[in-house]
């Protein structure tokens, strides 16, 4: 019997072979849908984030909550005021705090010796924590300077806190009737503003017994403020001041090294050597008076002196730079002060309430010797002042002009001096132009917005 052949395997590049092309296309298409579908099938964790389902965490994943520490309360500040006779003793006493306190604070900081120079009106406030014990004290000096002390681990320590004022910047111009004093004070002027114009012109003015109705003057001055409040008067910046007819005019100028001076347009020193007037003309009983009798003789001594009629206890200044070569009393001329100025000039102020230097004591010029009294031959208060030259009695309001001039500025510091006033020069031109505006509009009864 013949056997039946047996069929040939079909392989599979046969079977792919003889399938239909369009066959192939469309199991090509199905394989690659089903792979990209297998792709973004999300996993459990995307599957229980899209369906908002949380996700269970182990013990090492989970983060403990962070502390929140309770608030610190600021130990609240108390206030004392430095009264007359007040001690560091007393005034911690005061404030419920004991000597070890204060030896504590005195022998721990750098700056506690500020500690025991204490004054009237200046305030200490305290830091004490709920133990009763000292944390933090202010020593308040004034409203620009306090000393702070704070506990640590050694003790205290110091820190001087500083606040820097707004400076700004005032004028005031006036023409005298009667004094200078009455002409600045009515323009609201300070006496020691007064006094400051006085110490500028000092050298050629003689605020007793030149000044006339007529005069006037105009300055321009800083003013210092605080928390939009008023503190002080700062320097004068520039002045200008018309006496009979000529007019003088003064800036100030600080030099290269910090020292501060006053000169006109050229530089020149508005100091001179010596003052017209050595008395502070603010305290002076009468205006334009040029007939001083003395009070016992009744005669005017032009020749010996010049007497200044003034309250007792009127400041009396050195002239000068000097020396006090006597310092005494005699029946005659009272408590007197003699000032030898080098070798060719001397100065001499009679019948004081009360010297204010002793023999052989420097002095400075507008530096307070004394103050005006009527001790000696004298029946009311008032400063006899005789000036001599080389042993010799001169007039004392005429000597003075036939003195050397005043010096001058380097010709080194000239171009800093021009720089530094040329501000002022325009300000101080506005101010003179302002005032002579308002001067004409007033005299015709015009007015300008």
């Amino acid at each position: 019997m013949q056997a039946t052949p047996r069929k040939p395997k079909t392989t599979l590049n046969q079977l792919v072979a003889e399938f239909p092309r369009r066959h192939l296309a469309i199991a090509s298409v199905i394989i690659a849908i089903t792979f990209i579908a297998l792709m973004l099938t999300p996993n459990e964790s995307a599957q229980a984030l899209r369906t908002s389902q949380p996700i269970e965490l182990s013990l090492e994943d989970k983060q403990p909550e962070p502390d929140i520490p309770e608030p610190v309360l600021e130990i609240p500040w108390h206030e004392e005021t430095i009264q007359n006779g007040d001690n560091l003793s007393k005034i911690f006493q005061r404030a419920s705090l004991g000597a070890s306190d204060v030896h504590e604070l005195v022998i721990s900081s750098k700056n506690s010796k500020d500690l025991l120079r204490l004054y009237p009106g200046q305030k200490m406030a305290f830091q004490i924590d709920d133990q009763g014990e000292l944390q933090a004290l202010q020593h308040i000096h004034n409203r620009l300077e306090t000393t702070l002390y704070e506990r640590n681990a050694s003790g205290f320590s110091s820190t001087i806190i500083q606040r820097e004022p707004e400076v700004r910047h005032n004028y005031s111009s006036a023409i005298i009737s009667s004094s200078l004093y009455t002409a600045a004070q009515s323009n609201g002027l300070s006496q020691d503003l007064i006094m400051e114009l006085a110490n500028v012109f000092g050298g050629v003015i003689d605020f007793v017994y030149d000044v006339r109705a007529g005069d006037n003057f105009t300055l321009l001055y800083e003013e210092h403020y605080l928390d939009e409040e008023k503190l002080n008067n700062g320097p004068i910046l520039a002045a200008q001041f018309t006496n009979r007819g000529e007019t003088y005019t003064a800036y100030r100028y600080v030099h290269p090294d910090g020292s501060v001076g006053y000169f006109n347009e050229k530089g020149v020193s508005m100091k001179k050597a010596f003052l017209r007037s050595p008395v502070d003309f603010t305290r002076i009983s009468s205006s334009f008076n040029l007939k001083r009798l003395h009070p016992i003789f009744k005669t005017n001594r032009p020749h010996r002196g010049i007497d200044y009629a003034a309250a007792t206890g009127t400041p009396v200044f050195a002239a000068g730079d000097g020396r006090v070569i006597q310092a005494g009393y005699t029946k005659a001329n009272g408590n007197y002060i003699v000032i030898n100025h080098g070798t060719q000039y001397q100065t001499k102020y009679l019948h004081l309430h009360k010297r204010g230097v002793r023999k052989g004591q420097k002095v400075k010029q507008q530096q307070i010797i004394g103050w005006v009294g009527s001790t000696g031959y004298a029946t009311g208060p008032h400063l006899h002042y005789e000036f001599l030259v080389n042993g010799v009695h001169r007039n004392p309001r005429t000597i003075l002009k036939k003195l050397p001039k005043a010096k001058s500025l380097d010709e080194s510091e000239k171009e800093l001096f021009l720089t530094q006033i040329s501000g002022l020069q325009v300000q101080l031109a506005a101010i003179k132009s302002h005032s002579q505006l308002a001067k004409t509009e007033q005299n015709t009864g015009s007015s300008t917005l």
